[in-house]
C-alpha cells in the first residue's frame, strides 16, 4: 500500500480500491502457501479477461514437490517413446540428428529466480505459473500476440510457440522482468566471499545482497542522471538462458556411447560454439541501446511545485507500461500494460523457411535435358552407321555357313 502511494503520486496505478483488494489477495496467497516474500508484479491486459500477477519466493527446501511432478512426467514422456520405439523397429531409419534441446535453468537461478501466481481479479483463486525454458523465450521473441485471460487458451502462431498461454504469459514475465527492473546505484552489492568466487565462473556474478551501508540518492541526481540507476534482474542470453549453456558438452555417459561417432561427427560440425555474453548484473541503465534514436528510458519529477517532496519517476520505452519509482531510499518496480515490447516497425510474421530436401540429389537420378532436333538426327546417323557393318558382317557370315553346308 505504501507503494501504490507512491506511485499514484507519479500518476500510475490501479486506483485505491482494486488496489486494496489486491492487497488484501497479496495476503491470502502468503497465508495459503509457505512463501518468504510476495510482491505485487504488476497487471497484464487481456482481450477477455485481466491477469494480476505476484512475484513470489518460496522458503528454503519448500518448491521441491514441483520437480518431482515434472521428473515423473518425464519419466513417462520416456516410457511412451521406448514404446513407439519398439513398434517402429520394422520402418525406415531416419538420420535426421536434432538439434540438441536447451534445458531450462533451476529454480532460484536465472530467468527461474522467482515463481508467479496469477489471478483474473483480486479473490479469485491464484494459479501458479510453470517455469520458463529457453525454447519459450526464444519464440516469444518472434511472435507478438494479445493474452485473452485464460492460461489454457493454445498459441497459434508462426514460428509455433511451444506450449499454451500460461507459457507464453510466463515467457512475457521473464522478458519484461530483465528488461525494466532496475534500482538506484548502491542499493545492492555483490557479496565479498560470493563475489571473489563467481569471477573465476564464465557466466560472472548471478546473486547479490542488499547493502546496510546505503545511504540514498538525490532524487534531482536519480533525474538528472540514468547513471544512478542500475539492472537487478539478469540479462536474458538470445539462447533464452540467463546462464549459458554449452549445447556440445557432453556427460561422461554420453561421451562413451558416441566414441563410434565422435570422428564423423568432427568431420561435419565445429567442436567450439562461441559463448554468449550479456551485460553483468547491476549495470546502468545508461548503457542501454537506444531504439531508433529513442532513448530507452525517460525520467521526470512527480511534481515540479513542490519539488523538495517529490520523487524520481523512471518510466520505461521499450516497454510500455513499466515503471519506477524511487524517493532516495525506498524504491518500487511495476507494470501495467498489454505485455507487448515497443517495436518502431509494424509487426510482420517471419518468412517460413525453405523447403527440405526430400532426397539427395545426384547424377544417377538427375532427368537428361530433351535433345534437340540437330542432335536427334545426328544420333541417327551415327547409330545407323554403327548398325550397318554389324549387318553387313552377319551377312558375310551367314553365306561361308552356307558354302560349308553345300560342300
Amino acid at each position: 500500500m505504501e507503494s501504490a502511494f507512491y506511485f499514484e503520486q507519479a500518476g500510475v496505478g490501479l486506483g485505491t480500491d482494486e488496489t486494496y483488494r489486491i492487497f488484501l489477495a497479496l495476503k491470502q496467497l502468503t497465508d495459503t502457501h509457505p512463501i518468504q516474500r510476495c510482491r505485487f508484479w504488476g497487471k497484464i491486459l487481456g482481450l477477455e479477461m485481466n491477469y494480476i500477477v505476484a512475484e513470489v519466493e518460496f522458503r528454503e527446501g519448500e518448491d521441491e514437490e514441483e520437480v518431482e511432478e515434472e521428473d515423473v512426467t518425464e519419466e513417462r514422456d520416456n516410457g511412451d517413446s521406448e514404446g513407439e520405439e519398439d513398434d517402429e523397429d520394422e520402418l525406415p531409419r531416419s538420420f535426421y540428428k536434432a538439434p540438441q534441446a536447451i534445458p531450462k535453468e533451476e529454480s532460484r537461478t536465472g530467468a527461474n529466480k522467482y515463481v508467479y501466481f496469477v489471478c483474473n481479479e483480486p479473490g479469485r483463486p491464484w494459479v501458479k505459473l510453470p517455469s520458463v525454458t529457453p525454447a519459450q523465450i526464444v519464440i516469444a521473441r518472434k511472435i507478438k500476440k494479445f493474452f485473452t485471460g485464460r492460461l489454457d487458451t493454445p498459441i497459434i502462431s508462426y514460428p509455433p510457440f511451444p506450449g499454451n498461454e500460461n507459457n507464453y504469459l510466463r515467457a512475457q514475465i521473464a522478458r519484461i522482468s530483465a528488461g525494466t527492473h532496475v534500482s538506484p546505484l548502491g542499493f545492492y552489492q555483490f557479496g565479498e566471499e560470493e563475489g571473489e568466487e563467481e569471477e573465476e565462473v564464465e557466466g560472472g556474478r548471478d546473486t547479490f545482497e542488499e547493502n546496510p551501508d546505503f545511504e540514498g540518492i538525490q532524487v534531482t541526481d536519480l533525474v538528472e542522471s540514468l547513471s544512478n540507476w542500475v539492472h537487478h534482474v539478469q540479462h536474458i542470453l538470445p539462447q533464452g538462458r540467463c546462464n549459458w549453456f554449452n549445447p556440445k558438452q557432453k556427460s561422461e555417459e554420453e561421451e562413451e556411447e558416441d566414441e563410434d561417432d565422435e570422428e564423423k561427427e568432427e568431420k561435419e560440425e565445429p567442436d567450439y560454439i562461441e559463448q554468449e555474453v550479456g551485460p553483468p548484473l547491476l549495470t546502468p541503465i545508461s548503457e542501454d541501446l537506444e531504439i531508433q534514436n529513442t532513448p530507452p528510458w525517460t525520467t521526470r519529477l512527480s511534481s515540479n511545485i513542490i519539488p523538495q517532496y517529490a520523487i524520481a519517476v523512471l518510466r520505461s520505452n521499450l516497454w510500455p507500461g513499466a515503471y519506477a519509482f524511487c524517493n532516495g531510499k525506498k524504491f518500487e518496480n511495476l507494470y501495467i500494460g498489454w505485455g507487448h515490447k515497443y517495436s518502431p516497425d509494424s509487426y510482420t510474421p517471419p518468412v517460413p523457411p525453405s523447403v527440405c530436401q526430400e532426397y539427395p540429389s545426384g547424377p544417377e537420378i538427375t532427368e537428361i535435358d530433351d535433345p534437340t532436333v540437330e542432335e536427334e538426327q545426328a544420333f541417327k546417323v551415327a547409330q545407323e552407321a554403327t548398325i550397318l557393318p554389324t549387318e553387313e558382317g552377319e551377312e558375310t557370315e551367314e553365306d561361308e555357313d552356307e558354302e560349308d553346308n553345300y560342300e
